[in-house]
């Protein structure tokens, strides 16, 4: 009897990680994030990416935060009455429905990062924990590049709410 359920434990454990690798492309997952260069003494600096939802239900992010900066918050950018561009916060978060991309980037919505506590050179990078409602936290390693790695015009805003590709 001893010798069933051990070799029952022991199937079950070896099939564990079997099961959570199959079920790796559910939920929220980051992609291509990265962060402009921000120079000594600079206030603030962007991060962008492309969080998709492999999931069935719709996600939003709600919260994001760093050791680079005293705050993070969600920007958009939205064209003024007299026609020029401004940056807005977004205090509801950034909506990621199910089986979708929302694409951060210049020119579009995007994390803030207020308050830097140290500049952010090329080829650095640091974490951003980022709180979904749904997900939880996914914390994330960003580089810092001087350029845009996706090759995105900063207007560009055709991968908003694109398919996401299986």
């Amino acid at each position: 009897r001893m010798r069933a359920l051990l070799s029952a434990l022991t199937i079950a454990f070896l099939a564990g990680p079997a099961i959570a690798h199959d079920g790796a492309h559910d939920g929220v997952h980051v992609e291509a994030a990265y962060a402009r260069v921000a120079m000594e003494n600079a206030p603030a600096g962007a991060v962008f990416m492309e969080i998709v939802n492999h999931g069935t239900q719709d996600d939003r992010l709600i919260a994001a935060e760093s050791d680079v900066a005293a705050r993070a918050e969600m920007h958009t950018h939205v064209m003024s009455a007299e026609g020029m561009m401004q940056m807005l916060p977004v205090a509801e978060g950034f909506a990621v429905a199910a089986a979708q991309t929302h694409a951060l980037a210049r020119g579009g919505d995007h994390i803030m990062l207020m308050g830097l506590t140290r500049p952010m050179p090329e080829g650095s990078q640091f974490t951003l924990t980022l709180t979904f409602e749904r997900a939880g936290k996914i914390v994330v390693v960003v580089p810092v590049r001087s350029d845009d790695p996706a090759g995105h015009d900063s207007m560009d805003h055709s991968g908003h709410d694109a398919p996401a590709n299986p």
